[in-house]
This record gives C-alpha cells, structure tokens and sequence, in this order.
C-alpha cells in the first residue's frame, strides 16, 4: 500500500509541475508569492458545505485567507452550501449571508426567540417554518465587486459582473452586467448567440496548457477568434 500511495503522490507531483509550466499552481494557497493580498479560495477553506473551484480568487489586503469570515449565517444543521464555480475574481468586503439569517415570516412575530434560551427555546422553529431558499451559487468566470452582498438561494451564471457595492437578492443571467440595491440588469455583455456559444464553450473547463495556448483569443475582445477555435 506505501509503494501504490509513492506512485500516486510521484503522479500527482509530475501533474502539478506540468500544470505549473502553463500559468500559477491552482493547489498553492497565493497565485503570486509577491501579491499576499490575492489567494486561490479552495485552498484555504475548511467547511465542508462551501465548494470552490480552481483558480477563483478573493482580493483583500486585509486578510484574503480569512474569505470563510465572509460567508456568514452558515450552519451545517441547515444544509445549505455556498458553491463557487472557476476562475471567479471575488473583490475585498464581499458578503455571502447564507439561509442561517433567514427568520420565520408565517408568524406574528419574527424576532428569535428561541435564540435568547431561557425558557424560550420552546418555540425553536422548523426547518419547514424557515424560508430557507437553498444553495448559493455562483458559476464560471465571474466578477463580483468590493462590497457585494449576495442574499441566500441566488445564482449567478457563468460570465456575470457584479458592480460594487450591489445587494444581489435574485438571480443573474450568464454575461450580465448587473449593480445597484437590489441589483438591476445594467446590459448584457454580449449578444444573445455569443452568450450561447461561449457557454457552450466552457473555456475554464480546458486543461491549463489549452487555456495557456489561447490566452490571447480568451483576453481579446474579437469573438472571432474565439470561435475559430476548435
């Protein structure tokens, strides 16, 4: 079992080593050693119901390591999950407040009651009296401004940009531009058939040498490059 576990770590070893030939280790805690205040998320996280893909990033020159600190309201007893998906650039003072914060709204009173203990758990409700709207989920490529907020159960697809300082309390379209409190629809990125074509695309499901080949068409604004690709 030692020798079958040296092979597999020697493998996992000659992988990373390849992978760092064509751009930063998506396994090292900072992309950057001189840039502290970026970090590759899914290596610093410890919960299991929060779910990060490579690459995605929070910038904080305050502590990016500490990005669990902004997913707040997150208890496992609820199940709900925070899901990240790739190369997402996550700015400084981004809140995820998670279903945890939600209160029961069927009642005449929602203060917490069963939270002040002293007698008063005996009203704890249900998780069926909550309106807990499930995951969280943020999907591929996206831009997500200082100072978001993102309201629990929202989705916001592939390609999105997020303005700072936004309350996102619904969800956004792939390749929008959204901002404001509640977050409004700004534009859209592209037209409707380039939107399909990348999405399509999945550009960040590549291997790191094929996103390294094609770093130009992937950061050039000529669509056409993009789809000459094969």
């Amino acid at each position: 079992m030692a020798k079958l576990n040296n092979k597999y770590d020697n493998f996992s070893n000659a992988v990373n080593r390849l992978n760092e030939a064509y751009g930063p280790d998506p396994d090292k805690i900072y992309p950057n050693e001189n840039i502290r205040s970026l970090c590759y998320i899914k290596n610093v996280i410890t919960r299991p119901n929060i779910i990060v893909g490579d690459y995605t990033y929070y910038d904080d020159d305050t502590g990016a390591e500490d990005f669990e600190k902004h997913v707040t309201h997150h208890y496992e007893f609820i199940g709900d999950k925070l899901i990240i998906g790739k190369f997402c650039a996550i700015g400084k003072g981004v809140e995820f407040i998670m279903n945890g914060a939600n209160h029961r709204m069927n009642s005449a009173s929602t203060y917490p009651f069963n939270m002040m203990g002293h007698g008063w758990e005996k009203v704890t409700p249900s998780l069926a009296d909550l309106p807990l709207k499930g995951d969280t989920v943020v999907g591929n490529d996206v831009w997500i401004g200082q100072n978001v907020t993102v309201l629990p159960g929202v989705h916001i697809g592939d390609g999105a940009i997020v303005g700072a300082n936004s309350v996102v309390s619904k969800d956004v379209p792939p390749y929008a531009v959204v901002g404001g409190n509640p977050v409004k629809l700004i534009r859209m990125r592209f037209d409707d058939a380039t939107v399909e074509f990348l999405l399509k695309l999945k550009w960040w499901d590549w291997p790191a040498q094929k996103i390294f080949e094609n770093l130009e068409a992937l950061c050039s604004s000529d669509m056409a490059k993009l789809k000459s690709l094969k």
